[in-house]
């Protein structure tokens, strides 16, 4: 008897074969879907699995290594490491937040936000640290935290050779100076390998090196790392004492147009980013302009002496002391009469100068101005290099002419006037410049002829004995020539009656010159202003030590100089 709410047995049993069949059909088709992605689809199935678990990561390459001349460091690239998060898989309780944030030096309450953004899959944490702060990072076993290797580039000299080698940015591309004109040169190409990881991102192996890194070329510079400290020391030192706003110096090999030294202060720490600043970070050297004033005269006698309108013998009547063109003034600081022409460079005349280029074709000067190098970057290698300012000659009006004899009306860099004084110390020859070190002297471009260069050399030498404007410019054991300058400050459409730009270049040793310095300082303050005074004996320091470490032999009797007197001042 069937009890009452109980279904029929025939229906309990059909119920039961329904179920059963059911159940068995069910494994039958993942028995056949098994089966088919194991033996149709096993190639789809490994690759889903790579995917999981290998990832192609980069390997980075280092920056070539920037050396001196003598391969003494100058710039190289340090490993360090980039700690990073993924958000989206990140997992940290809030106490491991708060140890991560106080081992990278970052803000808890930041730091949180990042971790809750699940948005995102990347984001940097802290770029460049040092391996071992990255590994206590690590340490943690936070999920989705991790570390990229990078580089970071150091500079060994510091400020010493700040603006000639530039910085580079945290993605290790040159920003300024030598690391951005070279870049392509530097930089390396990074490669690649496949690894596999686990499931908090570790690497637990190298699968395949799918392209070696290629590591940045070296470089070795022309610089001599021992002038340069040497060059710094004493341009720092003559702004300090004159209380000057900046100053800037350079040393050319004049055989081979290397670059030895260029330094330039204020400077700044590369290793420190907080100390740069707008007016520290320029290579004034390269990039600044300015009128050189009487370090032209030499030029307008030796485009005279090309032209046939003077001779070394030629006398000149300086008058008074001044010269009126059209309604201007030419004055000179002590009037001398009727000079030679080497006289009106020892004293440095204004009146001189400005008859012997109003005399001559203003074709004739242009172009020897313009074959040594004004108007034209000087083509060193570095970057912003200034090309200064020469107007063409048919633009000229008498009193432009007459000025420029003597520096004002044109400008030009420090580096453009250096080289061009390497025309009197080469015989007439224009070197090309370089600041990568040369094993010979190249070719360079006949400007003058030799017999000129050598004329001019010996009337620059009287530059620097008494009477002449630079006596503190002498080297002991050398002859030295050279020629002051001190210009007015261009300021608001004239010129400034109180600042000055006091310069001196020269060269040595005059029998058979080797070297070329050119010193400028950047409005000097106090009772010192000419170039004699203030630049001079920066040019004498560093001169003494260049041609010490380069063991160049002396051409003058080996005795101490005797003291210089009052420097001549030089008309501005």
């Amino acid at each position: 008897m069937r009890r009452k709410g109980m279904l029929p047995r025939e229906l309990q049993r059909w119920r039961m074969r329904v179920v059963m069949t059911l159940v068995f059909a069910g494994f039958g088709v993942l028995t056949a879907r098994a089966a088919y992605l194991q033996g149709w689809q096993d190639d789809f199935l490994a690759r889903q699995g790579e995917l999981r678990i290998q990832r192609v990561l980069e390997i980075p390459a280092h920056r070539g290594m920037i050396t001196d001349r003598r391969g003494e460091p100058l710039a190289i690239s340090t490993p360090v490491e980039s700690v990073w998060l993924n958000p989206a898989e990140a997992e940290a309780s809030p106490a491991q937040i708060e140890a991560l944030a106080r081992r990278l030096g970052l803000a808890p309450r930041g730091l949180k936000s990042l971790f809750a953004d699940k948005a995102r899959s990347f984001v940097y944490l802290k770029r460049q640290l040092p391996p071992e702060a990255a590994a206590a990072a690590l340490a943690l076993g936070i999920k989705g935290v991790h570390a990229t290797p990078e580089y970071r580039r150091y500079y060994p000299a510091g400020e010493v050779m700040g603006q000639v080698l530039g910085v580079t940015g945290v993605d290790d591309r040159g920003l300024e100076g030598l690391e951005f004109a070279y870049q392509d040169q530097l930089a390396g190409r990074p490669g690649a390998q496949r690894v596999a990881r686990d499931r908090l991102g570790n690497v637990i192996e190298v699968i395949e090196q799918l392209r070696p890194p290629k590591h940045g070329e070296d470089l070795t510079l022309s610089i001599n790392l021992q002038l340069q400290y040497l060059a710094y020391r004493e341009l720092a030192a003559a702004v300090a004492e004159h209380k000057a706003r900046a100053g800037a110096l350079v040393v050319l090999d004049a055989h081979t147009g290397e670059v030895l030294a260029m330094v330039s202060v204020p400077s700044y720490n590369p290793n420190n980013r907080a100390s740069m600043s707008r007016s520290g970070s320029r290579n004034r050297v390269v990039a600044d302009v300015f009128e050189p004033g009487s370090t032209m005269k030499p030029f307008v006698v030796a485009a005279a002496l090309e032209s046939g309108t003077v001779t070394p013998e030629t006398r000149i009547d300086t008058g008074p002391g001044w010269l009126m063109v059209g309604e201007k003034r030419i004055a000179d600081v002590h009037p001398k009469g009727e000079i030679d022409i080497g006289e009106a460079i020892k004293v440095s005349s204004n009146v001189a100068a400005a008859r012997i280029a109003l005399d001559m074709k203003s074709a004739d000067y242009w172009a020897v101005l313009r074959r040594a190098g004004f108007g034209t970057p000087p083509g060193a290698g570095f970057p912003g290099e200034a090309a200064g300012r020469l107007r063409h000659y048919e633009t000229w009006r008498p009193i432009e002419k007459a000025t420029m004899a003597y520096g004002h009306g044109l400008s030009a860099s420090l580096l453009q006037l250096a080289r061009a004084y390497c025309v009197f110390a080469g015989d007439g020859v224009l070197p090309g410049l370089t600041v990568m070190k040369r094993d010979a002297a190249v070719a360079g471009e006949r400007v003058l002829s030799a017999t000129t260069a050598r004329t001019l050399r010996k009337m620059m030498e009287q530059v620097t004995q008494e009477g002449g404007t630079a006596p503190r410019a002498r080297v002991m054991g050398y002859r030295v020539a050279g020629k002051t300058g001190t210009a007015h400050k261009a300021d608001k459409g004239g010129y400034a009656a109180d600042k000055y730009i006091a310069s001196f270049v020269g060269l040595a040793p005059v029998s058979a010159p080797r070297l070329v310095a050119a010193v400028m300082i950047d409005e000097p303050s106090g009772d010192e202003y000419y170039g004699g005074q203030v630049a001079a004996p920066v040019f004498a320091k560093v001169m003494a030590g260049a041609l010490r470490f380069m063991a160049i032999a002396p051409d003058a009797p080996l005795e101490d100089l005797p003291a210089p007197g009052t420097v001549v001042g030089e008309a501005t």
